[in-house]
């Protein structure tokens, strides 16, 4: 857990009933762990794989040696399902020490605490001999939408540039009605994915689709 939170992000709000500002991790934490002990607990130690926690730019996947116990699926992960631990002794003292609340449940337990935190459910896997789960981010969040609309813009101005041959930075600030630095970064991205050169003296410079474009 300690891995986990030095490398995903904490987001802050202003909440306008409370003076102090709320602070939440951007995955709840509970479901993480209860991931890692279920990974734990129910793994086949006969495999030779360890436990994996996985992070990524937009999701966090827990990976677990060996697939579901025979009689248990996939769509019943989803659902209120019996509980058939593969290994009995360490379920039992899983239980003991309070890791686990009571056998079967742990799966609805994620997906509870992600839905209170507005994020998607963790979604329920079998990969490569091993049971995964994956938790995503919320796509509702202002820095998801200002990637999807920087995303947009860049499709709209590569199709303008083919059709116009080239555009300056103040012609895709006025184009797109944003400010010139969104404008010098969403082009300067655009740079940097090869799709555009700068072309032109500085004060008058200007970008143009580079060479490598099939279209151009």
């Amino acid at each position: 857990m300690e891995f986990i939170q030095r490398h995903i992000s904490m987001a802050a709000e202003i909440v306008p009933t409370q003076i102090e500002r709320q602070e939440h991790w951007e995955y709840p934490l509970e479901a993480l762990r209860e991931a890692i002990i279920n990974a734990t607990c129910h793994r086949d130690y006969r495999d030779s794989g360890n436990v994996q926690v996985r992070i990524f730019d937009d999701r966090v996947e827990v990976w677990s040696p060996g697939l579901l116990p025979e009689g248990i699926t996939i769509s019943d992960l989803y659902r209120t399902h019996n509980s058939r631990p593969r290994n009995h002794r360490i379920a039992r003292a899983f239980f003991l020490i309070r890791y686990i609340e009571q056998w079967g449940t742990g799966t609805l337990r994620m997906i509870e605490l992600c839905r209170a935190a507005g994020l998607p459910e963790p979604e329920y896997a079998e990969i490569s001999g091993a049971v995964v789960v994956t938790f995503r981010k919320a796509k509702l969040t202002k820095r998801y939408h200002e990637g999807l609309e920087q995303i947009e813009r860049q499709k709209r101005a590569i199709e303008y540039v083919r059709q116009q041959s080239r555009i300056t930075t103040p012609g895709y600030a006025q184009f797109f009605n944003v400010s010139i630095r969104t404008a010098r970064r969403d082009l300067t991205a655009l740079v940097d994915k090869g799709v555009f050169r700068r072309a032109g003296k500085s004060k008058a410079s200007y970008f143009e689709l580079t060479k490598v474009d099939g279209r151009n």
